[in-house]
């Protein structure tokens, strides 16, 4: 992990953009945050194609920006101004730097392990979330049981997503993760009980048609 200087730069970037996603949750609420947190594609293709030297169709960019679009009406985005720009900027940031770590990881596709590009970031939130480790809440046992259950999950998800990226374009797959919202959507209606208004299905079914676009341009 320490012996490639970019898996070292994937779990330093990638851990603090983790820390920047929670904080600007807490500050701006989940509709804003993640509305600003999932620009990040549009920041990967343009340093991809900069970078890695990927062509950006006209097509899917303008799919891409319609995901995005939609993104904004399912999370109800209300355009109005915002009290806190400075977490506005730092969420932007955040953004940004999810869009490098991607490019990272498609740029070490033929050099590294998914696994040992992995655990560069799981080492670096380690030792990122060490400091709050003396204030721990005491917690019941279900609860550090699901918390578990939860690290298995978000492993796998992250192995499969670094392996991916070894076949797919950055704009492919960043396009492919704009989906992530309108899945938590589904989680929360099934599992949790929430409901939808129309014009926040309306968003979520703009985002899939969109991603689908992006997904099947040549």
């Amino acid at each position: 992990m320490f012996a490639n200087r970019l898996v070292v730069l994937r779990g330093l970037v990638g851990g603090f953009t983790i820390i920047i996603f929670y904080v600007t949750i807490e500050k701006l609420g989940a509709g804003r945050a993640v509305i600003l947190n999932l620009t990040y594609p549009v920041f990967a293709s343009i340093i991809a194609a900069i970078w890695l030297k990927e062509k950006i169709t006209r097509a899917a960019m303008i799919w891409m920006l319609a995901g995005f679009c939609g993104l904004v009406i399912f999370l109800r985005g209300d355009g109005q101004p915002s009290h806190s720009p400075g977490y506005d900027l730092l969420a932007v940031a955040g953004a940004v730097a999810a869009g490098w770590v991607v490019v990272i990881i498609r740029r070490l596709r033929n050099e590294e392990h998914p696994s040992t590009i992995y655990a560069s970031q799981a080492l670096c939130s380690l030792l990122i979330a060490s400091g709050a480790s003396a204030k721990l809440p005491q917690l019941a046992m279900g609860a550090w049981l699901g918390l578990t259950m939860a690290a298995v999950v978000v492993t796998l998800a992250q192995l499969e997503m670094t392996r991916a990226y070894q076949k797919l374009s950055v704009v492919k797959g960043s396009s492919i993760q704009m989906l992530l919202p309108v899945a938590t959507g589904i989680g929360g209606y099934f599992i949790l009980g929430e409901t939808f208004h129309p014009l926040e299905i309306l968003g979520a079914a703009i985002t899939l048609v969109a991603t689908w676009r992006v997904v099947v341009t040549r």
